[in-house]
């Protein structure tokens, strides 16, 4: 057993080291396209950003629906917000204290909440199917509207609009045929990649007989949810706490309205009873823990160490309880 995991482990490794790197090109590709094309700053890092740190995921999920396992593709987008929250801004807050003053994010994180919830009403039958898919992508499309018609009439004064310029900028870092080597080139890339990890992913589930959910809640989803690591860590350091917590909710957005919807139109599927029962409940924990987290007590909203070591340690205890889980298949 051991020299039948080799191979794919090895795989899986190189895939996901490749995923990181080409996620980074894709996003910087995409958003110097952006500024080339006189996009506002203020709406690429709303959708430019959201949308580039979840393309990990929206190909993972992508090529695992059409590989016939769209349990790992699932996994991954709830296995991805939960990741975000409880690993990514857990290990953020221990940092640095996180301080939360834009008012935009108090509005994004209770839609996010919402349509969390409003996901999780979809799929209370027991089903992820090709209605589910098309309503998701209906209120991704709305969803994208509203976060663009907000960020345009953001008050210029707001923390994270000046967060977002100082990280991107006015004027792009590379030539416009950069650029687009960049996208193109990170894309290719990136599909390779998620390829090598599924294939990787699978292989191993299948050795184990571990179900593949576990392996896209477990590897897969905290692979994926490395760029955010990175992001947030780098953002951290640089105190850009508001620009930090807005990447992780447009992240999530884009991980229920656009992952999830892959495998919804891609292979409709019964869900796993546990997705209904475990996961999608502590996503949403996790989610509104967030939320009561951004809400200012005492004139400020801080997300402190202690803070940060409660979402650490909750992300822990969600990791032994897949372990248990996934032994007692």
């Amino acid at each position: 057993m051991t020299s039948a995991l080799l191979l794919p482990s090895i795989v899986l490794l190189i895939g996901l080291a490749l995923l990181v790197w080409s996620s980074d090109i894709f996003i910087d590709g995409a958003a110097s396209i952006s500024l080339h094309m006189n996009i506002s700053p203020l709406i690429i890092g709303v959708v430019v950003l959201g949308f580039g740190t979840s393309m990990p995921e929206i190909v993972v999920a992508t090529l695992a629906a059409l590989d016939g396992s769209p349990g790992l593709a699932i996994g991954n987008a709830v296995g991805s917000n939960i990741a975000n929250i409880a690993l990514v801004l857990g290990a953020a807050a221990l940092i640095a204290p996180i301080v939360v003053k834009s008012s935009i994010l108090k509005r994004e994180i209770p839609i996010l909440l919402a349509i969390s919830l409003g996901a999780y009403a979809l799929v209370l039958d027991g089903e992820l199917g090709f209605i589910d898919g098309i309503i998701l992508i209906v209120a991704l499309i709305l969803t994208m509207f509203w976060m663009i018609k907000a960020n345009k009439e953001m008050d210029p004064n707001d923390p994270i609009a000046a967060e977002t310029l100082e990280e991107i900028g006015n004027e792009p870092d590379l030539t416009m045929k950069k650029s687009l080597a960049y996208l193109v080139g990170g894309l290719i890339v990136l599909m390779t990649s998620a390829k090598m990890m599924v294939w990787g992913a699978v292989d191993i589930a299948q050795t184990f007989g571990i179900s593949e959910v576990v392996i896209g809640l477990t590897i897969i989803a905290i692979g994926t949810s490395l760029p955010e690591l990175a992001a947030a860590i780098s953002a951290a350091r640089k105190n850009e706490a508001d620009l930090m917590i807005g990447n992780i909710v447009g992240s999530n957005l884009f991980n229920i309205l656009a992952v999830l919807a892959v495998p919804a139109l891609l292979a409709p599927s019964l869900l796993e009873p546990n997705i209904l029962t475990i996961d999608m409940p502590v996503m949403l924990g996790f989610t509104l823990l967030m939320l009561l987290f951004a809400l200012p007590f005492k004139g400020k909203a801080t997300i402190n160490t202690p803070k940060g070591f409660l979402l650490l340690f909750g992300f822990v205890a969600y990791l032994i309880i897949l372990y248990f889980r996934s032994t007692a298949v």
